[in-house]
């Protein structure tokens, strides 16, 4: 994936070492206590904010619309904008962009949630249904300090994971997978295969707490 040099650089606690592309000769640079992530306004890196127009009245957007905030009580239906991209019946919101190939990654950071589901679901899924519960839908989830994966309302629980904190979603495309990524590591926790057949959007479902998004992030090195 080519990235302009201009690109500006994120980093994170982890312990790696990278190249530096400065300068007329490459050369590595040891970074024993941080991870760093390239983020490119341009290339093939997934950049989306949440969509107001699909979020549910319970669901409160912020920081420009990359986080959402669940509110037990949230907004008079009656109030909100009737759209028929917006969720009716489930605390769900999607992302803004459209994915029809490659391969992308996002990071989600979790305050105060013990429940929620983040994956990708198809742009023109069912506004009357939850992510997860039907097979338009492929979603992680956290719920009673346990995870699952979920597609079709079947679950398959997800071991070696504890208390969120911050959590990576890795998508390919034209494999067919959508992966959970532990951050710190970096290694892919548990995988869903399917067969993507239309434009997916970034799907996230909250019932408490927050969630933020972070999208523009290059893919961790050594992922499968």
């Amino acid at each position: 994936m080519a990235l302009p040099v201009t690109a500006a650089r994120v980093c994170r606690l982890a312990g790696r070492t990278v190249t530096s592309p400065s300068g007329r000769h490459r050369r590595a640079v040891s970074l024993p206590t941080r991870r760093c992530y390239i983020s490119a306004s341009t290339g093939n890196n997934l950049h989306f904010k949440l969509d107001e127009r699909t979020a549910h009245s319970s669901l409160d957007l912020f920081k420009k619309d990359t986080g959402v905030i669940y509110r037990m009580l949230g907004l008079d239906p009656s109030h909100v904008l009737d759209n028929p991209e917006r969720f009716r019946d489930w605390a769900v919101v999607f992302g803004d962009e459209k994915i029809s190939s490659g391969r992308h990654y996002w990071e989600v950071t979790v305050k105060k949630s013990q429940e929620f589901r983040v994956g990708v679901a198809e742009a023109l899924m069912s506004r009357d249904d939850c992510v997860g519960t039907n097979s338009s839908s492929w979603v992680f989830g956290y719920a009673q300090r346990k995870w699952f994966a979920m597609t079709s309302n079947k679950l398959v629980p997800v071991t070696l994971v504890g208390k969120p904190d911050r959590v990576g979603v890795l998508l390919d495309y034209e494999a067919g997978f959508l992966g959970l990524v532990d951050v710190e590591k970096p290694r892919i926790i548990h995988t869903i295969r399917a067969e993507f057949k239309g434009p997916l959007c970034p799907a996230f479902g909250l019932w408490d707490g927050e969630l933020l998004t972070h999208s523009g992030l290059e893919e961790p090195e050594g992922l499968k």
